[in-house]
């Protein structure tokens, strides 16, 4: 099920009922229903890949109680590689298997080596990735001692599967999101109200500016040899918010979601585009992919600690792991390689931490400066996000060269040749023009319709001008973008 579908626009109330009226008085009874939701949620996709997430709750709460009772060290430490190898070798198989039989197959064969392997038809499992960087997150946490194993299973279960944020995160630690699965529940009509709204706000970029951007990108990235520069460079662009509208998209209605049933999920985006360096871009973009690679790769490794060689060779680890994560592709690899290489001179310079607080905070417009810092990273970010929507690194590279050829400027004789309607860019550019100043004007808050501070009839003037122009822009059903990881 997704989340811009009617199925799931007749699922959250129901479920929503349910929560407050007929579980109200039961922790445990409310605990039991988010489960059956969640895995009802999930099945609606496929129902044959819920033995996956069972099969993950089940070993991981019981490889954590272990783990947490026991005092022997190599007992310990024996039973955290259980959770790693099969956690990770159930991702690597769904995920990765093609790809290294693939690999292997094309390495030997430039060798000189005729080799011809079979590969597998295998469906990828929507989420397996993120539940699976949830559950060994746990473990990990239980390990250290910086947690206590949870000896309520329906709490774990619930907190693996948890309908909102199961299938593109954010990716929650245990730490902070079971104990809130114990805690008893008090209907807030202010979270609530302000989760619908954050939820609007993620449904306008999806359906209004991903989805929008989707046909552009889809046909210009498909040759780039038939497009103009212009052309490209327009394409480069809209698959910059298509994908920023998709997922930060998804994660405001998944936030707002959780909100309607008293949880607080972890901010995942912090207005990414408004970034001064490629450093401040990483702490605002998939935060809880970043926090993640940080805290169980980047640290254990030495993190920026030790000589420059090091610093380095851990700042390409976790950027190269972090690319390899999203795909079964050498196109997501480059991508990774590329943004480490974006980061290295910040890191070297020691000016990664430079950017910490809010751009221009205390005023409504960035300085001259400030400007060129923003449209700086978001031009090598464009380059990079190339590479990550490409097929193959090669067709990456043939894009950029193509790009900046200049070998004709046309635009709306190369749109019309690609059969795309130039009033529908103008259409999309107008609404990207409306994300972008409303985030700006918002960039202190969590998302862009948290503050509306003017009149009541003002503010629903706006939630219902919204609400129609993504009904209008409903169209056939597009999966989110972060599902195929």
């Amino acid at each position: 099920m997704i989340f811009n579908s009617l199925e799931y626009f007749l699922f959250l109330p129901i479920v929503f009922v349910l929560f407050w009226f007929v579980c109200k008085k039961s922790i445990r009874w409310q605990n039991v229903l988010l489960i059956f939701a969640s895995y009802f949620f999930y099945g609606w996709w496929d129902w044959r890949f819920l033995g996956l997430i069972i099969l993950s709750s089940i070993l991981d709460y019981t490889l954590g109680v272990q783990i947490d009772s026991s005092d022997n060290e190599k007992k310990r430490k024996g039973l955290l590689w259980v959770s790693i190898l099969v956690n990770l070798g159930i991702l690597g198989f769904f995920k990765y298997f093609n790809f290294f039989v693939d690999s292997t197959e094309t390495m030997l064969n430039n060798l000189g080596m005729q080799a011809d392997f079979f590969t597998l038809n295998i469906l990828l499992p929507v989420g397996i990735s993120f539940y699976t960087f949830q559950t060994l997150s746990y473990t990990i946490d239980v390990y250290r001692r910086e947690i206590k194993a949870s000896r309520d299973p329906l709490a774990f279960f619930a907190y693996v599967a948890f309908f909102p944020q199961l299938v593109a995160g954010p990716i929650e630690r245990a730490k902070n999101f079971i104990p809130q699965f114990s805690k008893e529940k008090t209907f807030d009509y202010e979270e609530a109200s302000d989760g619908l709204r954050q939820m609007l706000w993620g449904f306008f970029k999806k359906v209004v500016i991903a989805d929008s951007c989707s046909p552009f990108v889809d046909q210009i990235f498909a040759d780039p040899s038939a497009s103009s520069s212009p052309v490209l460079m327009i394409g480069a662009v809209l698959f910059a918010f298509q994908i920023y509208g998709d997922f930060s998209g998804y994660t405001d209605i998944a936030l707002g979601t959780a909100r309607l049933f008293g949880f607080n999920l972890m901010r995942n985006f912090a207005y990414p585009y408004f970034s001064r360096d490629i450093a401040e871009f990483w702490r605002r973009w998939h935060i809880s992919l970043s926090s993640w690679f940080k805290d169980y790769l980047y640290f254990p490794l030495g993190g920026s600690r030790g000589s420059q060689a090091l610093k380095v060779r851990n700042t390409f680890a976790i950027f190269l792991v972090s690319g390899f994560w999203h795909g079964a592709n050498w196109t997501f690899i480059f991508w990774g390689g590329l943004n480490a290489l974006y980061f290295l001179p910040s890191l070297l310079m020691k000016t990664n931490r430079k950017n910490i607080g809010i751009v221009a905070a205390d005023r409504m417009l960035p300085s001259f400066r400030e400007f060129y810092q923003i449209i700086t990273t978001f031009f090598l970010t464009c380059i990079a996000w190339i590479f990550f929507r490409a097929t193959s690194i090669t067709h990456g590279f043939n894009y950029i060269i193509e790009m900046f050829s200049f070998k004709s400027l046309a635009i709306l004789s190369n749109l019309k040749m690609l059969k795309l309607k130039a009033n529908d860019l103008y259409t999309l550019f107008f609404f990207i023009v409306v994300l972008i100043i409303i985030e700006w004007i918002q960039r202190k808050y969590q998302h862009g319709l948290e503050r509306m501070n003017f009149a009541a009839p003002l503010r629903w003037l706006v939630y219902f001008i919204l609400a129609i122009v993504i009904m209008y822009h409903i169209g056939e059903k597009s999966e989110f973008i972060y599902f195929q990881f």
